[in-house]
């Protein structure tokens, strides 16, 4: 990745056309041959840019520009289309390169799988007596993410989310209207747990017979004792 910050205008010229004013900005150069344009403002946005595959092509302000106080002229043009984004550099104040590596990745903390491990761990959240049976149980149209048996030993399906809304009830009703088919499962009760149930969604999920159970991930990963609340 190259950061330069310089004294600089641009101009893109694409579906729109816009202009920025010379101003001190940083520009972002990426090994993806991405090309940002920031100010000192507005968070993470860009003032501009170009999004890869595009290249980058450096070149001489012709007399006019030298006139002007232009020191070179970056020229970004997207190889899918025929927008282009120049920016007419008038001081470099700082020109920096670093070689990132390769990044793993966002990796989601609470994410479902997270949750559906820990609620495998702590299978006694459903209820006294519960046993797990196993998790991803896989089904004819997907898995279930826990199959676990109650305290008279009836198989419960647990659908897990992080953000519980109607998509994930009409999901888990699928799994119990095809589970409940086995007859070495049947008969099959619902369980719909997320950190957070929307009202429509726990509306609909009572409705069809399927308990709702509110998770706490930060109990679950015991950095939280409820014990120790004020309220």
């Amino acid at each position: 990745m190259r950061l330069v910050i310089a004294r600089c205008s641009v101009d893109y010229a694409g579906r729109l056309s816009a202009h920025l004013p010379l101003a001190t900005r940083l520009l972002v150069v990426k090994s993806d041959g991405s090309v940002l344009v920031h100010s000192d403002s507005l968070s993470y946005k860009p003032l501009n840019w170009m999004s890869p595959p595009c290249t980058v092509a450096v070149l001489d302000p012709d007399p006019e520009q030298l006139d002007a106080g232009v020191t070179q002229i970056w020229k970004v043009a997207q190889a899918k289309t025929a927008d282009l984004l120049v920016i007419s550099i008038y001081e470099i104040l700082h020109d920096t390169s670093h070689d990132l590596g390769i990044d793993p990745g966002l990796q989601k903390d609470g994410a479902e799988a997270h949750l559906q491990k820990l609620l495998a761990e702590q299978i006694e959240l459903l209820g006294d007596g519960f046993t797990l049976v196993r998790r991803e149980h896989m089904t004819a149209i997907g898995p279930v993410d826990i199959l676990a048996t109650d305290a008279d030993g009836r198989s419960v399906a647990v659908e897990i989310k992080r953000r519980g809304d109607i998509d994930g009830v009409e999901q888990l009703t699928r799994y119990l209207e095809l589970m409940n088919r086995d007859p070495l499962l049947a008969p099959v009760t619902g369980v719909f747990a997320a950190q957070e149930i929307k009202p429509q969604a726990r509306t609909l999920a009572q409705d069809r017979g399927i308990r709702c159970l509110l998770l706490d991930y930060d109990a679950m990963r015991g950095l939280d004792d409820a014990h120790m609340r004020l309220f």
